[in-house]
């Protein structure tokens, strides 16, 4: 999948890309991420790209034609059917679900906002899909879209060394995640629990299913089937 993500502030995004998942899957022939400074599609020499707004108020907005050159230029450049994202407070919120369904696409431009946001033309001008990651108010888009590209990116296949630990991550099955261990096998008084320790992986699959749905039941129950009971532990 190549993404290309257009921000003020390119060496921010840039140093996150750089590490974890998405900078091992950038190293390879899965992701390819590409950073442009929306500067170079500013409408004067002084690089201008925003303006104050028509009518008064608070801060600055970002201009219609500086973002709307620089998104069809880099859609034109892809060469790829590529679909637009925006994050936004207007837009349909980021789960899991939608993660996956933006994973099957050969392309994605995302586009940071800075400021009190776009021109209202850049929406109506651009194919752009408006995404929000959550209700509450960020200083710029970048934060935003590594989250979506992040999560997005794990649902690329060879983009996480072990395609199961995806499969089992919470929100992924419909579950929150069942609870994890590692050495010592004693803590404060606290043990790790027997049946991870007995080696019958069938009975520890019956544990981790058992714990997923306890959890999920207890902090989203909102995340389970309606009139789910706890017969569903023993599917």
């Amino acid at each position: 999948m190549r993404c290309d993500i257009l921000t003020l502030f390119p060496a921010a995004v840039e140093s996150y890309l750089a590490v974890g998942v998405l900078g091992k899957a950038a190293t390879g022939t899965v992701l390819d991420p590409r950073v442009h400074d929306l500067r170079r599609w500013a409408s004067n020499r002084y690089g201008q790209v925003d303006d104050a707004p028509f009518g008064g108020g608070a801060g600055m907005v970002l201009m219609a034609p500086v973002v709307v050159r620089a998104v069809r230029e880099v859609m034109g450049a892809q060469g790829l059917p590529s679909r637009v994202v925006i994050p936004d407070p207007r837009g349909r919120r980021f789960d899991d679900r939608l993660a996956r369904e933006l994973a099957g696409s050969p392309a994605l431009v995302l586009v940071c906002g800075r400021y009190e946001g776009f021109d209202e033309r850049v929406f109506e001008l651009l194919p752009a899909e408006v995404i929000s990651i959550g209700d509450y108010i960020l200083a710029g888009g970048e934060l935003a879209a590594l989250v979506i590209l992040e999560a997005t990116a794990r649902h690329l296949p060879g983009v996480v060394g072990d395609p199961e630990s995806v499969a089992e991550d919470s929100f992924t099955s419909g579950l929150l995640d069942y609870p994890v261990y590692t050495r010592p096998r004693e803590f404060e008084g606290l043990a790790v629990p027997e049946v991870l320790l007995s080696g019958d992986h069938a009975a520890v699959r019956r544990w981790r299913r058992e714990q997923a749905l306890a959890r999920t039941r207890r902090w989203r129950p909102d995340l389970l089937p309606a009139g789910s009971g706890t017969a569903e532990s023993e599917k």
